[in-house]
């Protein structure tokens, strides 16, 4: 028998083979490239209306006739553009998670997120946003990963009236959800910190004051995710474009460019498109980027329309050329890369402020408060002479301007609702996504589990807290869309349903173990048909530490341990 290395060649009077038929594309749905007519549901119904224009729907029809009067298509379509996703009916586990059982899953009460970029409040509104809480939320309010508030248990006869109230002081939930801008993640110490080098505050209020609600863009093929910031604390890596501060040998401070990233089931990692954007120009830059992704972005299927795979495809310097030739109509300057952080920048504690005040960074377990909890911070941080709240991208809460003789007395306060300044490794490096209790995509239980978890982490690992003198970030996602970022944590859990052991369907999670952004960028590392199950996070997580502890060098941190690990000490 012979091998392929014994093959001859072929005798020149043999026939020659036959020529494969070139493999036809099938086409993408990019309106730049003429194809206008809707490629699946979701794009028809988009073109059927533009959904922005469902407000006036609600609040003129579906808030009289309530939720069995709202048309479907508005229902699980258009609603998102203003910050509506309907809840999941609670009594279904995760066997009944997916498409076919949608009308089963569908509770009649809504998730509202409001819009809150760059995470920036004052008091009046903070207030505002508790006492909608309070009143028509049963008391939610969940500080997500893009620093906005999450309320749930939202009826449509009440909606009108939360608009009103947060508009009253200057708050929306416009294009919250929908593909379309979402919120823009910004530093919480925009132009206070001492590390930054430049302040984002006014691109981000020029972006929302001019893009925000505006037609021309309010129809994208999917979401679109924005972060600007002077320093690398808005995981800039895994958003669709980014702004990240920079000092320029010759033009001085600006922000470096970065498009492409993006996680759920096909992660990638933002690339650098190598030019320098000085902040009067950021606006118009990012203009042209989510332009480029209206027009060229991948309408066809849901699965590939982030402008990540467009990104992939073209490679960066043809999505530069786009940008300079098509959009921008003048080339952009090159510019040096940021040098990167350690770790990551999530402003939790005490660290003081330009204009000599203080910042308190405190954590809530994976970002559950209430507003409850929320109405007496306000109060707290009014005794401490502040008038500026900030939300962060690690779902933390930050209160500024707070001088040096009321720092213990606001940390004190805090303290006391469940929100520490000085919070263990656990509570500070922990996030969940929403999770079953709510979502109507999600396999497992999330965020509720991890209010029992950290404190059991906490008391597990008491005796080794001291000797972690770096982070061991824990992320866990309810299903593979990443809302809680699991592939770039040092131990990431993906949500699905596993075997017990015994036959049965639990709840369970696929884990990833290594993942980071900053210093050495990069997504965890599976190991092959490892699951544990929900009853098993505890266990899992203390045995995977301790061996971490165990074994590593002085220094070292998680992730570069997982990568030379043995397997054994992984599982």
């Amino acid at each position: 028998m012979s091998s392929i290395t014994d093959v001859t060649p072929a005798d020149e009077s043999a026939t020659p083979a036959r020529r494969a038929r070139p493999v036809k594309r099938r086409a993408e749905g990019q309106w730049a490239l003429g194809y206008r007519e809707p490629l699946n549901a979701n794009e028809q119904t988009k073109k059927d209306d533009n959904p922005l224009n469902v407000r006036k729907r609600i609040e003129n029809i579906y808030a009289q006739t309530g939720f069995d009067g709202i048309d479907k298509s508005d229902l699980r379509g258009r609603f998102r553009w203003w910050g509506l996703y309907t809840q999941r009916e609670q009594g279904y586990d995760g066997t009944y998670t997916g498409d076919e059982n949608i009308d089963l899953l569908e509770a009649k009460y809504f998730m509202m997120r409001v819009r809150c970029d760059a995470g920036a409040l004052n008091l009046a509104q903070l207030r505002t946003i508790a006492g909608i809480s309070t009143e028509f939320g049963r008391d939610t309010a969940d500080l997500s990963d893009r620093e906005n508030v999450q309320y749930h248990w939202i009826e449509v006869e009440n909606v009108p009236e939360i608009w009103r109230r947060l508009e009253s002081v200057g708050l929306k939930t416009t294009e919250a959800c929908g593909d379309c801008p979402r919120v823009v993640l910004g530093s919480p110490l925009a132009g206070e910190s001492l590390d930054e080098i430049i302040d984002g505050t006014p691109a981000i209020d020029e972006i929302v004051r001019r893009y925000i609600g505006n037609p021309e863009y309010s129809n994208l093929p999917r979401k679109f995710k924005t972060a600007i910031s002077g320093q690398q604390d808005v995981v800039h890596e895994i958003n669709d474009v980014a702004f990240i501060g920079v000092e320029h040998p010759e033009h001085g401070p600006g922000f470096d460019l970065w498009v492409g990233g993006g996680l759920s089931t096909n992660p990638m990692l933002a690339q650098r498109v190598g030019a320098w954007v000085p902040l009067e120009e950021v606006a118009d830059v990012w203009e042209g980027v989510v332009a480029i992704f209206r027009d060229y972005g991948y309408r066809r299927l849901r699965s590939k329309a982030r402008l990540k795979f467009l990104v992939k495809d073209w490679g960066i310097e043809k999505f530069r050329e786009v940008l300079e030739t098509e959009y921008l109509k003048r080339p952009l300057i090159d510019g040096p890369a940021p040098a990167a952080p350690e770790r990551p920048i999530d402003h939790v504690g005490i660290q003081k402020l330009r204009n000599g005040l203080n910042a308190v960074g405190v954590a809530p377990i994976a970002g559950r408060v209430s507003g409850t909890i929320l109405s007496k911070v306000a109060d707290a941080a009014e005794r401490a002479g502040s008038d500026r709240i900030r939300f962060t991208p690690y779902q933390k809460l930050i209160v500024l301007d707070v001088a040096d003789d009321k720092v213990e007395q606001l940390v004190t306060e805090l303290e006391a609702l469940g929100l520490p300044a000085s919070p263990s490794p656990w509570r500070k490096n922990l996030m969940a996504c929403t999770g079953i209790e709510f979502c109507k995509l999600s396999f497992v239980e999330t965020r509720k589990r991890s209010q029992a978890l950290v404190p059991e982490l906490e008391e597990r690992l008491a005796d080794i807290n001291a000797q972690l003198d770096v982070p061991v970030t824990i992320n866990i996602n309810g299903c593979p869309n990443s809302c809680a970022r699991s592939q770039i944590a040092d131990i990431g859990f993906k949500g699905q349903l596993v075997d017990d052991g015994e036959g049965n369907q639990v709840e369970g999670f696929q884990v990833h173990l290594g993942g980071a952004l900053g210093f050495d960028a990069k997504f965890g590392r599976k190991l092959r048909q490892h699951k544990v199950t929900s009853a098993e996070l505890g266990d899992y997580i203390e045995r995977v530490v301790r061996t971490f502890v165990k074994e590593r060098t002085p220094g070292e941190r998680f992730g570069e341990w997982v990568v030379r690990a043995e397997e054994a000490d992984l599982r």
